[in-house]
């Protein structure tokens, strides 16, 4: 699915995202210790591709992060701005970061891709990863499935990822896989992370 129409289908319910799920208290734990664990060790700017409405983003602010978000429906950046005015957001995407090359310390693509078609995914890692410095790090998440297939999200079509297979997809772009995890919280789908370090351009 192009993003033009994920990010006119997320425009559509801005609002209601925003009240049910765009506040750092609506995430897990779990997931919060590992994101900050993983900041830690960012050496540099950390981008928060597909920040949504900013709360991790001024989450890893608060902690002494250099961090921007960007997000491709200008709803969620207007709340972002709003909301955490000390935290630089703009408009942007994960196919088109608009940032020099080898530039970041760290990209944070937190359920940024499950729109994305499977087939243009390698793409999208291997602009992720010559965005990165030498040596840059990726924390990803995603929801796990048995196999690779699309499902009807709440708001359009979503993908699941075996780990096996987006682990691959990561290291073929560019990146050595350092971590992985797997978790089913009550009433959720099966989530995924996936933490990588930069070893390559993706085009080499």
């Amino acid at each position: 699915m192009s993003v033009s129409r994920v990010g006119a289908a997320y425009a559509k319910r801005a609002g209601e995202y925003i009240d049910a799920l765009g506040f750092i208290e609506a995430t897990a734990e779990q997931d919060r210790e590992l994101i900050g664990e993983w900041a830690e060790d960012v050496p540099g700017l950390i981008l928060d591709v597909g920040c949504g409405p900013g709360h991790w983003t001024a989450w890893l602010h608060q902690r002494g992060h250099d961090i921007e978000g960007i997000d491709p429906v200008p709803a969620f950046i207007d709340h972002a701005t709003a909301t955490y005015p000390n935290v630089p957001f703009r408009v942007g995407q994960a196919e088109h970061l608009h940032v020099a090359d080898a530039s970041l310390g760290g990209i944070l693509a937190w359920y940024s891709l499950i729109h994305t078609d499977p087939a243009r995914v390698p793409a999208v890692l291997g602009a992720l990863a010559r965005a990165l410095t030498p040596d840059g790090s990726l924390a990803l998440g995603f929801f796990d499935g048995p196999v690779v297939a699309a499902f009807d999200h709440a708001v359009t079509t979503a993908y699941v990822w075996t780990i096996d297979a987006l682990a691959q997809a990561v290291e073929e772009a560019g990146f050595t896989v350092t971590a992985r995890y797997t978790r089913t919280d009550p009433g959720a789908r099966p989530h995924g992370a996936i933490i990588a370090r930069r070893t390559r351009s993706g085009s080499d």
